[in-house]
């Protein structure tokens, strides 16, 4: 799978930037970008935290860029990176409950059966059915691997995504991607072909 391009507007209409800035003088404006990525941070946050949190965190997310949407750098033509930034921002809120998660999983051994193939395939890679030993391998990283190795699997963020979202440097990124892939193959060994 690969990442949507920078600029996520769809042809003839406005980029994140021009929109954002016109919500200033038009907050109902704000909504175009809501439509643009709504389902994709939903998706992601239900990923790191589960459907309970993610209609919340989803919404706050929004809420959130919708407060701070005159600091946004006008010069990104996307509001992705950002978006996805202040989403992590919230999960990293709920990061203590989210490894005590990880770490019950670890410790489970079944998953639940899913009724949809649509959903059944979300949840393949959800944190919410993550086979133990891949849970308990995201438990023991680092914070801030976690961080850049869910934002690349989960969000199919780039590199320089992921260091605009987190407001890190890139080479930072590469090591903390290549450190978390490391660890995670130490800890849970191969990975079968389920995952």
């Amino acid at each position: 799978m690969t990442a949507p391009p920078q600029d996520s507007a769809p042809p003839g209409e406005d980029t994140d930037a021009q929109v954002l800035e016109a919500s200033l003088r038009h907050p109902d404006r704000f909504g175009a970008v809501f439509d643009r990525y709504f389902a994709h941070i939903h998706r992601y946050v239900h990923l790191r935290l589960g459907e309970a949190a993610a209609d919340d965190l989803a919404a706050e997310t929004f809420l959130r860029a919708f407060r701070d949407r005159a600091r946004f750098d006008l010069t990104r033509a996307s509001a992705r990176p950002w978006l996805y930034g202040i989403a992590s921002n919230l999960v990293a809120e709920h990061r203590r409950g989210e490894a005590r998660r990880y770490r019950a999983l670890a410790r489970s051994a079944t998953a639940t059966e899913i009724a949809g193939h649509d959903e059944r395939v979300a949840q393949r890679v959800s944190a919410a059915v993550m086979r133990p030993r891949l849970a308990a391998g995201l438990a023991r990283l680092s914070a801030g691997d976690r961080e850049v190795l869910l934002l690349v699997a989960c969000a199919q963020l780039g590199y320089e995504e992921v260091a605009e979202a987190l407001g890190i440097p890139r080479g930072t990124v590469g090591s903390r991607l290549n450190r978390a892939r490391r660890k995670l193959r130490t800890i849970i060994g191969p990975v079968e072909e389920e995952l």
